[in-house]
């Protein structure tokens, strides 16, 4: 198989070779020649990468292009664009700094760490590059692998055709090994202490990944590509770990991450660009019941082609007693873009909270946002949406916005605005608070509209 796996100084196919420091993967999929990319590690030969066709933003569905790679130490990236002159380029999040040369067509820069990044051209983010550099994979497995569920390089369906999930036990490690393309959801239900891992794609399937009322449940490293519905499906879930997650969607209920009474969850450098919520934070859904305590996101990087990038409180026990959504917090997050245009589904972090639910102790600290095509910076509503609510939500309280950003013009002023005098919102604070690099120190400077039943916001 043309370019499945070429790796550089002493990198041994299958097993992890400490010595290696960039490994190279790819094909198998459709590609995109938008672009040209190369890496290499300094002073070394350049090695061409695979550069995946993407779609992304459900509202005009575009191709986009992906590429990835694994680094343990300094590489250099050479992007060449096959169309068209260069005359403006962007390296996002620019919390990251990439500086980059430009000769002609191309342009070169260095990488020290692993990222996740937008490289884009002339302003043009739906024919953008993105570019991921991961960690070094710290496990390999085998088909000989005991208690392993192994996905090789190629594509994989379930043999029951028109199969469309492959379903997970207990104590089973999911290894996707570089170039593997699953083309099916993978189903955690009802199962403890399983891990999905690799460097893997799964591909256009129903759904990416299913884990549902199961315990101690691990993801790490996969990419998935334009699911239909959504990448990460969580109810009632205890115990879920999401790292160094890639994903793209362009379709309707294409979510990113949606977890339905989940807790104890950590969700930590991941990339998300979705065309409806990037990460959603409810109570009740469907099959799944209970509170949801001890969320943490952290260093990651989301983008909402359309709806939210971060959403919490939808959905709940609107029929019985309500639910309790606590102790959530949100760290170092570079929000790229939000473009919604139905005011009531807007807000780069948003709160919609309704069917009894009562959200609490929530933070937002280090949060970057980088663009608003459409949408609000900051929405709180304590609401009853018919379309999905049986009931208004119980309210919203103790909330910080700590080290927030944007520099950007055009958004709607943000919304605060409780149901009822039972039902409200109360002690929101909001500390270095920056926008446009002032500094943000009332309402008036936030350009909000605050509503009726809303009591005590202050600014640090």
């Amino acid at each position: 198989m043309k370019r499945v796996l070429c790796c550089l100084l002493l990198c041994v196919v299958f097993g992890m070779n400490v010595t290696a420091q960039l490994i190279t993967y790819g094909d198998g999929m459709p590609h995109n020649d938008d672009y040209t990319v190369r890496v290499r590690v300094p002073g070394g030969e350049w090695k061409e990468l695979f550069e995946y066709k993407v779609q992304v933003d459900m509202d005009d569905v575009q191709n986009s292009s992906m590429v990835q790679f694994d680094m343990g130490s300094t590489v250099e990236v050479m992007v060449k664009k096959n169309n068209g002159t260069i005359q403006d380029v962007a390296i996002r999040p620019f919390s990251k700094k990439i500086a980059y040369k430009q000769q002609a067509n191309t342009i070169t820069f260095q990488l020290d760490k692993p990222q996740y990044l937008s490289v884009e051209f002339n302003g043009d983010r739906l024919h953008n590059l993105h570019l991921f550099a991961n960690p070094l994979e710290t496990e390999t497995y085998t088909k000989a692998s005991q208690n392993v569920m192994y996905f090789g390089p190629g594509q994989h369906k379930p043999d029951d055709l028109p199969g469309i999930e492959f379903h997970i036990p207990s104590n089973t490690t999911v290894y996707l090994a570089p170039g593997a393309i699953v083309k099916a959801k993978l189903v955690v239900d009802r199962a403890e202490n399983v891990r999905i891992i690799g460097r893997g794609v799964i591909d256009h399937p129903q759904r990416g990944i299913e884990v549902t009322h199961s315990k101690n449940v691990t993801i790490d490293g996969i990419t998935v590509v334009n699911p239909d519905h959504y990448t990460v499906y969580g109810g009632e879930t205890k115990g879920l770990t999401i790292r160094n997650l890639k994903s793209f969607s362009c379709k309707g209920w294409s979510d990113g991450i949606d977890l339905m009474s989940c807790s104890d969850v950590l969700i930590d450098n991941v990339f998300m660009r979705n065309s409806d919520d990037c990460i959603a934070i409810y109570g009740h859904r469907w099959n799944y019941y209970g509170d949801v305590k001890n969320v943490e996101v952290r260093n990651s990087v989301v983008w909402a082609d359309i709806a939210h990038p971060i959403n919490i409180g939808g959905h709940g026990n609107g029929e019985g007693e309500g639910e309790v959504i606590e102790n959530l917090h949100f760290e170092n997050i570079d929000i790229l873009e939000q473009d919604e245009d139905d005011r009531l589904y807007q807000g780069c972090m948003a709160f919609g909270v309704g069917d009894k639910n009562l959200v609490r102790n929530v933070t937002f600290d280090n949060i970057r946002v980088e663009s608003i095509q459409e949408g609000q910076l900051f929405h709180m509503g304590v609401l009853y949406n018919p379309k999905y609510n049986k009931a208004p939500g119980r309210g919203i309280e103790n909330v910080l916005f700590k080290n927030i950003t944007y520099t950007g013009y055009g958004e709607n002023p943000s919304v605060f605005e409780g149901h009822d005098a039972n039902n409200l919102i109360r002690n929101i604070t909001f500390e270095n608070v920056v926008i446009n690099g002032k500094k943000v120190q009332s309402i008036k400077d936030l350009g909000a509209t605050v509503g009726r039943y809303v009591e005590n916001i202050q600014f640090k």
